[in-house]
Protein backbone atom coordinates (compact mmCIF):
# COMPACT_ATOMS: atom_id res chain seq x y z
CA UNK A 1 0.00 0.00 0.00
CA UNK A 2 1.34 3.50 -1.09
CA UNK A 3 1.07 6.37 1.19
CA UNK A 4 1.15 9.74 1.01
CA UNK A 5 1.10 12.65 3.42
CA UNK A 6 -1.93 14.43 4.36
CA UNK A 7 -2.89 17.99 5.28
CA UNK A 8 -5.71 17.38 8.49
CA UNK A 9 -7.45 19.96 10.83
CA UNK A 10 -6.63 19.50 14.65
CA UNK A 11 -9.96 19.25 16.19
CA UNK A 12 -8.52 21.20 19.42
CA UNK A 13 -6.57 23.95 17.78
CA UNK A 14 -7.66 24.58 14.32
CA UNK A 15 -4.38 24.43 13.16
CA UNK A 16 -3.29 22.45 9.87
CA UNK A 17 -0.49 19.92 10.71
CA UNK A 18 0.80 17.01 8.44
CA UNK A 19 -0.16 13.24 8.78
CA UNK A 20 3.03 11.88 6.81
CA UNK A 21 3.22 9.01 5.09
CA UNK A 22 5.68 7.10 8.25
CA UNK A 23 2.88 7.84 10.48
CA UNK A 24 0.26 6.90 7.78
CA UNK A 25 2.22 3.19 7.48
CA UNK A 26 2.70 3.17 11.34
CA UNK A 27 -0.74 3.48 12.02
CA UNK A 28 -1.84 1.21 9.27
CA UNK A 29 1.13 -1.81 10.89
CA UNK A 30 -0.70 -1.03 14.27
CA UNK A 31 -4.19 -1.86 12.84
CA UNK A 32 -5.12 1.70 13.43
CA UNK A 33 -7.57 2.53 10.97
CA UNK A 34 -8.55 6.43 11.99
CA UNK A 35 -6.63 9.42 10.91
CA UNK A 36 -5.20 11.64 14.22
CA UNK A 37 -7.50 14.60 15.13
CA UNK A 38 -5.43 16.54 17.06
CA UNK A 39 -2.10 17.98 16.09
CA UNK A 40 1.70 16.54 17.53
CA UNK A 41 1.49 19.65 20.36
CA UNK A 42 -2.37 19.06 21.08
CA UNK A 43 -1.76 15.25 21.26
CA UNK A 44 1.17 15.84 23.69
CA UNK A 45 -0.87 18.18 26.07
CA UNK A 46 -3.78 16.10 25.96
CA UNK A 47 -2.10 13.09 27.07
CA UNK A 48 -0.15 15.38 29.71
CA UNK A 49 -3.47 16.26 31.00
CA UNK A 50 -4.66 12.93 31.65
CA UNK A 51 -1.59 11.92 33.38
CA UNK A 52 -1.26 14.28 36.05
CA UNK A 53 -3.23 14.54 39.41
CA UNK A 54 -5.26 16.87 38.37
CA UNK A 55 -6.48 14.86 34.80
CA UNK A 56 -9.48 12.99 34.26
CA UNK A 57 -9.26 10.60 37.21
CA UNK A 58 -10.07 11.82 40.65
CA UNK A 59 -8.27 10.46 43.76
CA UNK A 60 -10.13 7.46 44.57
CA UNK A 61 -12.13 7.34 47.83
CA UNK A 62 -10.60 4.85 50.89
CA UNK A 63 -12.83 3.76 53.05
CA UNK A 64 -11.91 2.01 56.73
CA UNK A 65 -12.78 -1.03 57.78
CA UNK A 66 -11.94 -3.98 60.10
CA UNK A 67 -10.34 -7.28 58.07
CA UNK A 68 -12.65 -10.11 58.55
CA UNK A 69 -9.86 -12.28 58.61
CA UNK A 70 -7.05 -11.19 60.90
CA UNK A 71 -9.04 -7.47 62.27
CA UNK A 72 -6.59 -5.43 61.71
CA UNK A 73 -7.92 -2.06 60.61
CA UNK A 74 -7.30 -1.72 56.76
CA UNK A 75 -8.52 0.43 54.07
CA UNK A 76 -10.34 -0.42 51.18
CA UNK A 77 -11.08 1.44 47.62
CA UNK A 78 -15.36 0.37 48.00
CA UNK A 79 -17.97 1.14 50.49
CA UNK A 80 -18.58 -2.39 51.74
CA UNK A 81 -22.22 -3.55 51.93
CA UNK A 82 -21.98 -6.00 54.46
CA UNK A 83 -23.02 -8.94 52.53
CA UNK A 84 -19.13 -10.16 51.56
CA UNK A 85 -16.25 -10.52 54.05
CA UNK A 86 -13.84 -7.61 53.61
CA UNK A 87 -10.46 -8.43 53.77
CA UNK A 88 -6.90 -6.81 54.07
CA UNK A 89 -4.49 -6.71 51.65
CA UNK A 90 -2.14 -9.57 53.03
CA UNK A 91 -5.39 -11.79 54.24
CA UNK A 92 -6.84 -10.90 50.39
CA UNK A 93 -3.85 -12.79 49.24
CA UNK A 94 -3.93 -15.90 51.31
CA UNK A 95 -7.76 -16.29 50.39
CA UNK A 96 -6.98 -15.83 46.93
CA UNK A 97 -4.25 -18.42 46.48
CA UNK A 98 -6.61 -20.76 48.59
CA UNK A 99 -9.06 -20.74 45.50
Amino acid sequence: MSFQDKVLQCSDCGQEFTFTAGEQEFYSSRGLQNEPKRCPECRRARKAERSSPDGYRSPRQMFSVICDECGKETQVPFEPRGDKPVYCSDCYRKVRMGK
